[in-house]
């Protein structure tokens, strides 16, 4: 297929998009250079829907703003029952894990697992998280940029080096606030860009909504009778439910890169609102991300645009290069990139977070809050240029399975720690040696298991269950490992929540 041409109106646009990014987080510089609670929590005074606005862009990557269009594209929503995850597990954070996060005012989640177990654990989830995300920043750069250089004569070479490292400047200078008022500017221009696919769409189809409702209704582009049913094997509306909603408990509950904006509002109260402003997204997220896949699918049946083998993974920046005019393009392609600069910032802040709480702090508490700044920005730069040097390796050698096969492997862990969590939450007798047994042994399970197909779309159901009931059941072998749990298990927390609350 021929390369479409990106166009100067269209380089300018993106251009004056990334120097707008640079431009927030020089402004945040002075603010956030001051301690580590200003740089890794943004002071504690950020809005709650600026941070549930944060949340919302950190989750949604680049990848998923292609991949989600895609989806209804080739089938129909199914895949939606996601995102309807995300909001059924907010009354769940908000009862049962926020009131820890908040209470023991911990800037890493993994804070809590010493607290709660012991500092393995703690440093095994820290470390662990380091090596997924590195490994995760070269995905987010690598899958959008070979996509969209796949259908146009961008230099992929130069469009991911200058995403990266742009990311890697401003989350330098301006710290989580600088990331944090990022992810809105980009959460804005991700949900205007896919608005304005879904009206240059709808518009360019004879017959508008109505041929479009009768495209889904006749090929069934919603859902069909068939997403209902429970099949284990096979991507049915239950199971990505309920498989999503382990999922998305690891990351809400276990993973630095949304827990750490727990801590940048100013109360608990807050930080529901802002768990709210991400459930309000999330399913906006839904007519609007799928609704673009309907939308291409009646445009590309009526106008039959589309040659025998194309990358359906370009297909939303191949529609707005070729359909919409220099400019808006231009923009669109800009809420593509903003969609992994917000995963990238994210990352490289939090990596560097678990860098200097969990490790430097945790081993040399006498440390100053100057060195400790330092620190972290040195570490954002490394993580940083890790993950762009590996992506630009990927764009040159096109070998992506042994970077897959990483993530796959560090993966199998991000569940089964979310388990670990639960595990010290709700139950009182489970302590380190089991905790650490069950978090193992769930993780090797797991991969023998993924393997064999065996449990397909209920893997992270079990991998959740098989860390936290082994881990139960292994503590009773080790009752001199059990510790005081005041204050850090559901049984004991309440009275002094409601307190907080009270105050």
């Amino acid at each position: 297929m021929e390369k479409i041409g990106f166009g100067a109106l269209n380089w300018l646009t993106l251009g004056i998009y990334l120097i707008a990014m640079l431009g927030v987080g020089i402004y945040f510089t002075k603010k956030s250079g001051k301690d580590t609670d200003a740089f890794f929590k943004a002071g504690g005074k950020i809005p709650a829907w600026a941070a549930g606005l944060s949340i919302y862009a950190t989750t949604l990557s680049a990848i998923t703003f292609m991949s989600t269009p895609e989806k209804a594209f080739l089938g129909d929503w199914t895949y939606a029952a996601g995102n309807i995850a995300i909001i059924a597990i907010v009354p769940i954070l908000i009862q049962y894990y926020i009131p820890f996060f908040r209470k023991l005012n911990v800037t890493t989640a993994y804070e809590y697992l010493e607290k709660r177990f012991n500092v393995s654990l703690r440093l095994l989830g820290s470390l662990l998280f380091i090596l997924f995300h590195i490994g995760r920043v070269a995905i987010v750069i690598y899958l959008p940029t070979l996509a969209i250089t796949s259908i146009s004569d961008i230099n992929p070479f130069l469009i991911a080096a200058v995403i990266g490292l742009l990311c890697v400047v401003y989350t330098f200078l301006g710290g989580m606030e600088g990331v944090i008022w990022s992810d809105v500017i980009q959460g804005i221009i991700l949900i205007g860009g896919a608005l304005l696919i879904i009206v240059y769409g709808v518009v360019n189809i004879d017959g508008g909504f109505e041929t479009i409702i009768n495209d889904a209704m006749k090929d069934q582009k919603i859902v069909s009778a068939e997403d209902w049913k429970w099949s284990f094997a096979a991507a049915t509306i239950p199971i990505i439910f309920l498989g999503s909603i382990f999922n998305n408990l690891h990351q809400y509950t276990a993973s630095q890169d949304v827990v750490q904006r727990y801590s940048t509002t100013t109360s608990i109260k807050e930080t529901k609102r802002s768990l709210w402003t991400n459930a309000f997204f999330a399913g906006i997220t839904i007519p609007i991300f799928y609704g673009i896949g309907t939308v291409l699918y009646s445009y590309y049946e009526q106008h039959q645009l589309l040659t025998e083998g194309f990358n359906t993974s370009a297909l939303v920046p191949y529609f707005v290069l070729t359909t919409l005019p220099a400019g808006v393009a231009g923009l669109i392609i800009a809420a593509v990139f903003a969609a992994a600069q917000s995963t990238i910032s994210s990352s490289l802040n939090s990596m560097s977070a678990c860098v200097v709480v969990d490790f430097k702090k945790r081993f040399y508490p006498e440390s100053s809050e100057k060195s400790n700044v330092l620190l972290a920005r040195y570490v954002i730069i490394i993580t940083g240029i890790l993950g762009v040097g590996v992506s630009l390796f990927l764009i040159n050698t096109n070998q992506s399975e042994t970077l897959d096969l990483f993530l796959s492997l560090v993966g199998l862990f991000g569940v089964p720690i979310a388990g670990t969590f639960a595990l010290g939450i709700f139950t009182k007798r489970a302590n380190a040696p089991g905790a650490l047994i069950g978090l193992i042994v769930s993780a090797i399970t797991c991969y023998i298991l993924q393997q064999s197909g065996l449990i397909s779309f209920f893997f992270s159901v079990f991998a959740f269950f098989s860390s936290f009931g082994i881990g139960y059941v292994a503590s009773f072998f080790f009752p001199n490992g059990n510790k005081k749990t005041t204050g850090l298990t559901v049984f004991t927390i309440n009275e002094e929540y409601e307190h907080e609350e009270a105050v």
